[in-house]
């Protein structure tokens, strides 16, 4: 699928706990597609990576800070998991609104494992048929959402997946719902 999100930018949500082949692997497929990836963040410089929550996985780069981001920005919306990751985004307001304001927006947003608990606290996951990380999907019943046991599961704007075990499926779907958006307007007027 080389070139088929060309000019398209996607915001990558992330903080410390990042689960680091959910953010890798999809932010590859994503770039390979022709994609420009950004690492948002509430704090700047890096935020460490994680392999299965506890080893420490080496750090990613901090692109832009979320409190300096906008939906409009953006054409997509990246939210890999790991349970850390999501727990601290969760408890930033500026991270959280911009997480509802992109569910809202219509613009695609995916998210893998835990990183759907961001559908919780951001209040989006009532009414959607989403999958996860089978430890967060009682909260995201709780939340309003059907849940559903299954590798990738598409939902209007909102595409999420179970585990680490699902990146190639999730990969290609996200490269396919990305490419969906509308193209975006004249690259001289973003940042």
């Amino acid at each position: 699928m080389a070139g088929a999100l060309n000019g398209r930018r996607v915001a990558i949500l992330a903080a410390d706990g990042v689960e680091r082949v959910e953010l890798e692997q999809p932010r590859r497929a994503l770039d390979d597609a022709g994609a420009r990836t950004d690492v948002v963040s509430i704090a700047s410089g890096e935020i460490q990576a994680r392999n299965n929550d506890l080893e420490d996985a080496g750090t990613f780069g901090v692109d832009r800070l979320v409190g300096a981001a906008s939906v409009d920005d953006y054409d997509a919306l990246l939210l890999p998991g790991g349970t850390v990751n999501p727990d601290k985004l969760r408890m930033e307001p500026v991270a959280v609104q911009f997480v509802r304001d992109f569910a809202r927006s219509g613009k695609p947003v995916a998210s893998i494992c835990h990183g759907p608990w961001n559908f919780v606290e951001a209040d989006v996951a009532r009414g959607r048929r989403l999958t996860s990380f089978p430890s967060i999907r009682t909260d995201l019943r709780n939340a309003g959402a059907e849940v559903v046991d299954e590798q990738v599961v598409t939902d209007g704007n909102i595409t999420t997946s179970r585990s680490p075990d699902d990146l190639p499926a999730f990969c290609e779907r996200i490269v396919q719902e990305f490419a969906r958006a509308p193209q975006p307007a004249a690259a001289g007027g973003r940042t």
